[in-house]
């Protein structure tokens, strides 16, 4: 009953003030025109999509403000969205990935979907397992090796659909200097060394399975920074080392894919 009266209302208003009705049905038809142009300028505008792991701090924080400065369309992401305060306070789309949970890892590609990717960062990662091999933490090198080894890997197998959607097909792993085996004359740093060791030589099979596709995957080494894991005493600020190995991203050719550089663009020994 309350229907119908709704209805007998609005059909006494059309007759009683058509000017008005029409009037306010072009403004409405006029309202989603703009609307819907608005939307497609924007997808029209959008830049390049880069998704950056460990986003929440240090380097891939600096990572997400430097490309959106840039003009990227910006993916950080971190393990516990709700707290990352920075990283939300840029604007940028963020998402919740554990890249060492294989769940978490598979319901982040369901919810990006077919969504391309043109660059993939793989910068998260943990330090710890011991400084020598007689206090050397086995379960806590293990754990390294899941997250900075296994996790890149992981991350890269399921969103590899989406980076051969993307323009730029560029995948970049956030390795160490203590990762290079020719330049290790201290020893020490049990778990956190193989584990860079290790994804220095995924990035290489990686490049060279993937090159005839158009890849370009690079290891990179991102200096001595400041930040929780480099400390206060590193030389160099979280800006600068990001800004050097973006200039190197953006250089990238298809000779260097499979190459291990430092953040000034100098390649380091494997």
């Amino acid at each position: 009953m309350l229907t119908e009266k709704r209805t007998l209302a609005r059909r006494v208003w059309t007759v009683r003030y058509p000017l008005i009705s029409a009037l306010v049905l072009a403004i409405a038809v006029l309202s989603a025109v703009q609307s819907d142009s608005s939307a497609t300028a924007q997808d029209d505008a959008a830049g390049p999509m880069v998704l950056i792991t460990g986003a929440n701090r240090g380097l891939g924080l600096e990572f997400a403000r430097q490309y959106q400065a840039a003009g990227y369309r910006v993916i950080g992401t971190a393990r516990k969205p709700e707290e990352a305060k920075e990283l939300n306070a840029l604007g940028v789309r963020v998402e919740q990935l554990d890249v060492a949970d294989p769940k978490s890892v598979a319901a982040l590609q369901s919810r990006l979907s077919k969504a391309p990717i043109d660059i993939l960062i793989n910068n998260a990662g943990i330090s710890g397992g011991g400084g020598s091999i007689a206090k050397a933490d086995l379960a806590a090198i293990e754990r390294v090796l899941q997250v900075n080894t296994v996790g890149p890997i992981r991350v890269t197998q399921a969103l590899l659909p989406n980076l051969q959607l993307g323009g730029k097909k560029i995948v970049v792993s956030i390795s160490s200097g203590l990762g290079s085996i020719a330049n290790n004359r201290r020893g020490g740093n049990y778990g956190y060394r193989e584990s860079k060791a290790a994804l220095n030589m995924f990035m290489r099979s990686l490049a060279a399975e993937l090159k005839d596709d158009g890849f370009r995957c690079i290891a990179m080494s991102p200096g001595w920074v400041r930040t929780d894991m480099g400390g206060s005493q590193a030389p160099l600020s979280p800006a600068d080392s990001i800004g050097g190995m973006i200039k190197v991203i953006d250089s990238l050719t298809k000779e260097n894919s499979g190459e291990f550089f430092n953040h000034d663009g100098k390649k380091v020994p494997w």
